[in-house]
């Protein structure tokens, strides 16, 4: 994951708050390509490989969380085809949403939030890995159907959850739940995703630990201390020829260049001889995947198997459904003024949540095993490049469908020694606490009450979602599936931690200033606002029919959408 991306964009996040409403034209000065201009084509290629390149070095580390959980081999072929397909529905959701979702130039992908409660759910009884020495006697098919069972199980569940955003996005009900959902519910629920998988970043990390620490360490030099290191590269410019040009790499691509130098010293000393032949951090341990991914191979809905349902999955999954709910919208009014787009309207944030929930779906049909989400990474990307243009984003989504459909490029992201996995874990998982818990600012931290519920709300979870895992049979109610319900939501620790948070904030006494919610409320507002101009948001085709339709007024996603009419129907039916 792009991490000093996420760094600009919470920087980037604060900064914008503070600055006051200019007119268009003031916007437009402080970005090269604001999101309605259209650069172009070949400048667009490039700058789509940007945004591609960030999003990469943000979804490759899931499947190597993702993978073993499902009892995977790590030398299987499939586990190339999983990254394929994550990457491939990436850029589908990602040409939707640009395109007839919020419009906003951001890219949607796999996230990190939904592994807590997959884990969780792979931590029943029903779904724990056979012993190895049972797995290692099966032939290839009998192992290939331990883990697509357990896929189908988890599509079931994303799928089935993700109709709460789909229809809650779509048909502005998020909106009226968004109140209780307080800087002391998100705090807990955000952080305890990177605290809740330090065990995975341990594991990765300490099979070699030179490997690691070289890892994070290069990264923390690249982000932090040389992002405003710049180098020339020689560029084209009509009119003028070949120029040379400074060009940010360091703050743009911090953690595909660790990737790179770390991954050749590996390849050293596995040249060398410097590591046993099974040394996890050698580069032609995993060269079998490549060999036998095909060249092309499009993903297809159901590729696994039938997504199966259950209740406990689907009410574990709920938990990251609603983390990336909050934390999609919270990128979307920062993204706005990064490309110089009016502030989104209630119609925009409306359907920007349903067809995030739809992309979720899609991933679930599919078998990516996981849901989408905003990247921050590319958020800051946009910040930093000054592009903030709708059409470059398109171009990014069509390279990620190409991907995707190139099956062994899939395969050259699995080949990542483990070691230089578990350093980026150590960073990344560190970064995503500290982005939920950014989240306190707004809330008093002077305040007995607001440090009673931060404290409890982080560490309860932690105790019992622990002891959840090591006694995974221990809740007996007589009724099967009830026990399942239990463990699940027990075991998942963001949905315990914003839960306890929530009830907490909620019920505890406390002034509103104390908590917050004034400060929140104004950066979460969901308000129907009227942009000038009104195309920036509108649908690319089909306006002139829309606006001719009255009622297009009623819906919460459509750009003719008057605020308060949706729910006016129901009042009115329930007066009568």
């Amino acid at each position: 994951m792009v991490i000093h991306n996420i760094q600009i964009g919470l920087e980037s996040m604060v900064q914008e708050l503070n600055v006051p409403n200019g007119d268009k034209e003031e916007r437009k000065g402080n970005v090269t390509y604001a999101i309605d201009d259209l650069p172009p084509w070949y400048l667009c290629i490039f700058m789509a490989l940007q945004h591609y390149l960030t999003m990469i070095g943000a979804i490759v580390a899931i499947p190597f969380i993702l993978c073993p959980a499902l009892c995977m081999a790590e030398t299987d072929p499939d586990r190339s085809n999983i990254i394929s397909t994550m990457i491939f529905v990436t850029g589908l959701i990602t040409w939707l949403q640009a395109t007839f979702g919020c419009r906003l130039p951001i890219v949607q992908g796999g996230t990190i939030s939904f592994l807590v409660p997959t884990l969780a759910i792979l931590g029943l009884p029903t779904w724990k890995c056979p012993a190895p020495d049972i797995l290692e006697a099966m032939n290839v098919d009998e192992r290939r159907s331990v883990w697509t069972v357990r896929m189908c199980e988890l599509s079931g569940a994303i799928a089935v959850a993700s109709l709460f955003q789909v229809i809650g996005g779509y048909f502005g009900i998020i909106g009226s739940l968004l109140r209780f959902v307080t800087p002391l519910t998100i705090a807990p629920t955000v952080a305890l995703v990177g605290l809740t998988l330090f065990d995975h970043a341990a594991e990765a990390a300490s099979q070699q630990w030179g490997i690691a620490a070289g890892t994070f360490i290069l990264l923390t030099i690249f982000s932090q201390c040389m992002s405003e290191v710049k180098i020339p590269i020689l560029v084209w410019k009509r009119g003028v020829g070949c120029t040379v040009t400074w060009f940010s790499i360091f703050k743009l691509f911090p953690v595909l260049l660790t990737i790179v130098i770390m991954w050749a010293v590996c390849g050293i000393l596995t040249v060398s001889g410097a590591l046993d032949a099974d040394h996890p951090a050698r580069t032609d341990i995993k060269l079998n995947i490549i060999e036998q991914a095909p060249w092309f191979r499009v993903p297809y809905p159901g590729q696994w198997g039938a997504p199966t349902v259950s209740v406990a999955g689907v009410l574990g999954m709920l938990a990251g459904v609603l983390a990336c709910t909050v934390e999609s919208i919270s990128y979307y009014p920062t993204t706005a003024r990064m490309c110089a787009a009016p502030p989104p309207p209630l119609h925009a944030i409306n359907r920007g949540l349903g067809t995030e929930g739809f992309g979720t779906l899609l991933a679930a049909l599919w078998g990516a095993g996981n849901g989408t989400n905003t990247f921050g990474e590319n958020v800051g990307a946009i910040g930093v490049t000054k592009v903030g243009s709708r059409r470059v984003v398109q171009w990014a989504a069509a390279l990620m469908v190409l991907q995707g459909v190139i099956g062994k490029l899939g395969a050259v992201f699995i080949l990542i020694p483990q070691p230089i996995v578990g350093g980026l874990f150590c960073v990344m998982f560190g970064m995503i606490s500290a982005f939920g818990l950014s989240a306190l600012q707004y809330v008093d931290l002077n305040s007995s009450r607001n440090l009673y519920i931060i404290g409890f709300s982080l560490f309860f979870p932690l105790v019992l979602t622990r002891w959840m895992s090591a006694h995974s049979g221990v809740i007996q109610t007589g009724v099967e599936a009830l026990d399942a319900v239990l463990q699940v939501l027990l075991s998942t620790s963001i949905l315990v931690g914003g839960l306890v948070g929530c009830l907490l904030d909620n019920l505890i006494p406390g002034t509103v200033e104390e908590r917050g919610l004034d400060a929140w409320a104004k950066e979460m507002s969901l308000e129907c606002v009227q942009t000038e101009g009104g195309d920036t948001y509108d649908f690319p085709v089909g306006m002139a029919f829309i606006r001719r339709w009255n009622w297009t007024s009623y819906l919460p996603f459509m750009p003719t959408y008057e605020q308060g009419k949706f729910t006016a129907l129901f009042t009115r039916k329930k007066e009568l």
